[in-house]
């Protein structure tokens, strides 16, 4: 953002998908910005801003002023694209800070949503993506606590059956990978 003085409330801002991946060092690039903005109030305020900036909504979440390529995807409260997470990613645990300012604060989703947010979504670039992060964090990531986080996602999605087979498929690709037994 050109501005961050355009901000005169603190917001709260959670990297997610690609932009989460790429901020842990797990992704080279990225080709749009993802936050979530888990308090509504914030994210409502966020938007005005960015209006008044010239930012108009490009897709459902994504933001961009005529002109220019760059897009800002801001997910309002707990969703990321369709999937929701069970709780908040302010809360303790939830996220790692990354920066924060005086009204801005930029945090970092943790591994399991991102992941389960991911496998949500299911394209062969959300695959690899995890598959980069399960190997960056192989010794931190508790596998058998991922497919459990993901199946309670699930089972909130109205999608269920057709998301049930992607954890399966990524675990396949662990186990190609050797990264899984």
């Amino acid at each position: 953002m050109e501005k961050i003085k355009f901000l005169k409330r603190k917001v709260h801002l959670i990297a997610c998908g690609g932009t989460a991946m790429t901020l842990i060092g797990v992704k080279a690039s990225t080709k749009d910005v993802d936050f979530m903005s888990p308090e509504v109030r914030e994210y409502n305020y966020l938007i005005k801003q960015l209006k008044a900036l010239g930012y108009k909504q490009a897709t459902g979440s994504g933001w961009k002023r005529d002109g220019e390529n760059f897009q800002f995807d801001i997910f309002r409260g707990n969703f990321i694209h369709t999937t929701e997470l069970l709780e908040s990613p302010l809360k303790g645990g939830r996220h790692s800070i990354l920066k924060e300012f005086s009204h801005i604060y930029i945090g970092i989703l943790n591994d399991y949503d991102l992941i389960t947010s991911k496998l949500m979504r299911g394209t062969r670039i959300d695959f690899e993506d995890c598959l980069g992060l399960a190997d960056a964090r192989r010794n931190e990531i508790d596998i058998k606590r991922l497919v459990q986080h993901f199946h309670e996602i699930a089972s909130y999605d109205v999608a269920e059956d057709r998301l049930r087979p992607n954890i399966d498929h990524f675990l396949n690709l662990l186990r190609e990978k050797g990264l899984y037994e």
